[in-house]
């Protein structure tokens, strides 16, 4: 007869691997006190060094919550960190538990705090009336990361002062995350309606930022950081600034920037090169930019050599991923062929290896795609059937669009390719091709939270809500229209297990409606 393993005789490289594997929060509240052994394991300084006092559960993949069970925070304040205070390098800690924790006892090797999944007033008051947090931020801590939730309204005022705030109050902070810890939400900041004053640091050498437009970048950079030498920052919308700022300084401190915009633009020219040519010591620099031209060429190679590259001496790394899309009035315009563009690479400065494809829509739009081999961006946007293979491991949010029809096979390779989505967006109004001759292997996106068919034809509802075609084990947002809907499920007719529905929390459409029979198909909503 087998006997269960008792967790007590197991050895201890075997409880070291079950403890990484576990929440820290869990494994303080169930192992320490056990016995001596386990004391010994889970307090020891390499495990608790860096405490996460936080759980993230998913309501939606725009609804979060971190916080943990009250009883569970008792015991841990009240009995285990008295004991480890003092090897607290690392904290993470959310609105509602923050206070007791804290308050639980002093940690004077403290020196990175993460506040995560606060509301922008209780985080402004916290941090102008809390004496023992003002005292931590001004005295110990050098790394800080900021969580902003709810973001957008009064909220964004708020924000705003709480950025000038952590500026002035932490005297000795070397790096900012600025409300950037989690791709799937951006708090969009706004300060440029401040005083450039206002924004001061001696110490600060590294931000994290998001902008609402490229104006606050400009400001950003025209304000006394004097010692930033890494930006990575992500910029909503890029257009002429609504304010005079200079945008010809020399900024020789900067060494690293990582610059990314969702939205095309035609400012490339204008604001987005001369922005980064005033970094002339630029080391390393990140690239990320969607852009439109008219009765003009692709951006290739020696476009991007000349007008950046041969500017920075000092550049040795230099990724990228870049979209052109061209509007042809003139038809006497002659555009690069995709050989053209991967010729225009060799030779040119320290590109790395590189990829390209163009797309051809009608004779007046065209698109061309280039971007760095391997990939290293979260973001994939506007991929279509002329996408070639390749591994794209970091992407966690892709847009998928096309005015031609998308194949089964497509989705097929993208699964492959693309293994670790998160959110999709579909964009096709086309019926799906060789649909009914769809191979019988079974497509999986084990990662994917957010789907996102509001603008698709109701054959990649079928193709990716049907459970015989492709399995979605965590998705959770669904945005679909109505008619789609109602079209796959036969009027909620067909049986609710042949579909990815049971864990979605949240359902998007594009007419209101109440139905009885759509209940059971949706059981957590």
């Amino acid at each position: 007869m087998n006997k269960c393993l008792n967790i007590l005789d197991l050895p201890d490289e075997v409880l070291l691997i079950i403890c990484n594997k576990m929440n820290i929060v869990d494994v303080l509240y169930s192992l320490v006190d056990v016995n001596q052994r386990f004391d010994r394991l889970v307090l020891d300084p390499l495990t608790i060094r860096n405490l996460d006092m936080t759980i993230r559960t998913f309501e939606s993949l725009c609804n979060q919550t971190f916080s943990i069970d009250d009883k569970i925070l008792s015991r841990i304040c009240d009995q285990i960190l008295c004991r480890i205070y003092d090897q607290i390098n690392i904290l993470t800690i959310e609105q509602y538990s923050m206070k007791r924790i804290l308050h639980a006892t002093n940690y004077p090797q403290l020196y990175s705090l993460s506040l995560i999944n606060f509301e922008a007033e209780i985080l402004d008051q916290y941090l102008t009336d809390d004496s023992i947090l003002r005292d931590l931020l001004s005295k110990q801590i050098t790394h800080l990361n900021i969580d902003i939730k709810n973001g957008g309204g009064e909220s964004t005022i708020i924000t705003r002062k709480i950025f000038v705030l952590i500026l002035s109050l932490c005297e000795k902070l070397i790096e900012l995350n600025f409300c950037d810890l989690f791709f799937e939400r951006k708090h969009w900041n706004y300060i440029s309606r401040l005083k450039v004053t206002s924004l001061t640091s001696s110490t600060l050498t590294k931000l994290k930022i998001n902008f609402e437009t490229f104006t606050e970048c400009l400001f950003l950079l025209d304000a006394n950081l004097e010692c930033l030498t890494i930006l990575i920052v992500h910029v909503d919308s890029i257009y002429y600034p609504v304010r005079e700022i200079d945008n010809t300084k020399k900024l020789p401190k900067l060494k690293c920037l990582s610059f990314m915009s969702p939205q095309y633009t035609d400012q490339h020219v204008t604001l987005i090169f001369p922005f980064i040519r005033r970094m002339i010591n630029l080391e390393e620099l990140k690239l990320y930019l969607l852009i439109k031209v008219c009765d003009l060429n692709y951006i290739n190679g020696i476009q991007l050599y000349n007008e950046l590259l041969c500017h920075m001496n000092k550049l040795n790394k230099f990724t990228f991923n870049i979209q052109t899309r061209v509007y042809r009035r003139n038809n006497n315009i002659n555009l690069s062929s995709n050989e053209d563009i991967q010729r225009s690479f060799i030779g040119k400065g320290i590109y790395p290896q590189i990829n390209s494809y163009i797309s051809i829509y009608s004779h007046t739009e065209s698109k061309c795609h280039i971007y760095s081999l391997p990939y290293q961006f979260e973001y994939l946007l506007e991929i279509n059937n002329s996408f070639p293979r390749g591994m794209f491991h970091t992407v966690r949010y892709l847009l998928i669009k096309d005015i031609f029809p998308l194949k089964h096979k497509f989705f097929q390779i993208i699964s492959y390719d693309i293994p670790f989505i998160e959110i999709l967006h579909i964009r096709n109004d086309q019926p799906q091709e060789d649909k009914q001759n769809s191979s019988t292997e079974l497509i999986t996106f084990p990662h994917l939270k957010l789907l996102n068919l509001e603008l698709a034809h109701t054959d990649y509802a079928e193709q990716f809500l049907l459970k015989k075609i492709t399995y979605l084990p965590r998705l959770l947002n669904l945005y679909i229209r109505y008619e789609s809907l109602i079209m796959i499920t036969n009027n909620f007719t067909i049986d609710t297990t042949y579909f990815n529905f049971s864990r979605v929390k949240a359902l998007y459409l594009d007419e209101s409606f109440f139905s009885e029979k759509s209940h059971p198909y949706f059981p957590l909503l």
